[in-house]
């Protein structure tokens, strides 16, 4: 994610702590936490993707999502 998108969602914070937001602001808040969520998620899959697992034999594998699991 951008960091002006970023610095936009802390001001927005920072408003409607203060003063408040307007509906079209609200919004636009909304609208640009998803995407920081967004964002944030899909970097999280990407970590996963890459770790992986060492048993006491020292064979390595990539860690699976649950329902993956035998």
């Amino acid at each position: 994610m951008e960091q002006s998108k970023i610095e936009r969602i802390n001001i927005l914070a920072r408003k409607a702590k203060g003063e408040g937001l307007t509906e079209k602001e609200r919004l636009e808040q909304a609208e640009l936490r998803r995407e920081y969520i967004e964002a944030y998620r899909e970097s999280l899959r990407r970590e996963l993707e890459s770790v992986v697992v060492v048993d006491e034999q020292g064979n390595r594998r990539p860690l699976r999502r649950r329902e993956e699991r035998p």
